[in-house]
């Protein structure tokens, strides 16, 4: 490990800006690798979730860090004008998929929405969306056969519950709430990995109780609200949110 990385992963974790400048200014180079890691890919597959993503990935940008996939920067710059304008001139690129190391809900040959709806990259998926995205377009499958989830399953249990603008813009534009995979490995090659089987978005929210997930009750109850509501489903009245069995 050198002198720079535990200063860089630990403003990177805590999307430190300022910080991550300061570690550029000491000296690290932009093709640093990272614990055999580009610097890059460590930020996307970073825990936390924030507005000040976007603010990291201009940062490492702007000092010459690049993986040399200009479209997938656009998203997460959340840069949804540059990324219309790209659309435009290839429209191809809607088809364009990724693999990126992620803290939660894979992505294996992912559409570029499933990224924006990762890392709330809210103006990218609305220029994506606006030129044609598919909204339900599934992501691949592992060599274990799991995943074909869409981007709403990035959105329904998300860190802090960040991501719940992202699942309104989607289930706004008709994404599927039942939407169904045989299962997926939350967390992969982290220490909270536990493969889920038998998911729809609705049933992925509210496995954010699990104690891995650190989701709060509150947040998944409205979410679970928002889900049943789009898939035209009544929702049993849920008087014991926070669990009050579990308070005592």
């Amino acid at each position: 490990m050198t002198v720079f990385d535990q200063a860089f992963l630990d403003a990177l974790e805590t999307h430190d800006v300022s910080e991550i400048q300061r570690v550029f200014d000491r000296g690290m180079p932009p093709d640093h690798v990272c614990r055999g890691r580009s610097l890059l890919s460590w930020l996307t597959e970073m825990y936390t979730r924030s507005p000040r993503f976007s603010d990291c990935a201009r940062l490492l940008l702007d000092r010459g860090v690049s993986d040399g996939d200009r479209t997938l920067e656009l998203v997460l710059l959340d840069d949804g004008d540059a990324l219309a304008a790209e659309l435009r001139e290839d429209p191809s690129l809607l088809d364009h998929r990724v693999t990126l190391r992620c803290a939660f809900t894979p992505l294996d040959d992912a559409p570029l929405l499933h990224v924006a709806a990762e890392f709330v990259c809210e103006q990218a998926a609305r220029a994506l969306l606006k030129a044609g995205a598919e909204v339900d377009e599934p992501a691949g499958r592992d060599d274990q056969g799991l995943g074909g989830h869409t981007a709403l399953f990035h959105t329904v249990n998300s860190n802090a519950n960040y991501a719940s603008p992202l699942m309104h813009l989607l289930l706004d534009a008709g994404a599927d709430p039942e939407f169904r995979v045989e299962g997926l490995t939350w967390g992969r090659d982290m220490d909270w990995e536990t493969t889920l089987f038998d998911l729809t978005p609705i049933a992925y929210a509210q496995l954010g109780q699990l104690p891995q997930f650190h989701r709060r009750e509150e947040d998944t109850q409205r979410n679970l609200t928002r889900l049943l509501e789009s898939a035209g489903r009544k929702e049993r009245p849920s008087p014991n949110v926070p669990n009050k069995y579990l308070a005592t």
